[in-house]
């Protein structure tokens, strides 16, 4: 049995854009070696769209980002 493979046959696989506006509260933070609240700041403004920085809300480390497109 795969994993990765539907059971039955006609199984419909998950919609792509289902997680399409995830927004992350709580990200593992290097620094902290733990998960931590994140804040989520606006980095750049681009023309399709606008790109996000995720910042840990207990020492200010980065730690990710995101892009949100219009």
């Amino acid at each position: 049995m795969n994993p990765f493979q539907p059971s039955h046959p006609n199984a419909q696989p998950a919609q792509p854009d289902q997680f399409k506006d995830l927004q992350a509260t709580h990200l593992l933070c290097p620094k902290c070696r733990q998960a931590t609240p994140t804040r989520e700041h606006l980095l750049l403004v681009l023309p399709h769209g606008a790109l996000y920085e995720y910042r840990c809300t207990v020492c200010n480390t980065s730690v990710g980002t995101r892009e949100a497109n219009q």
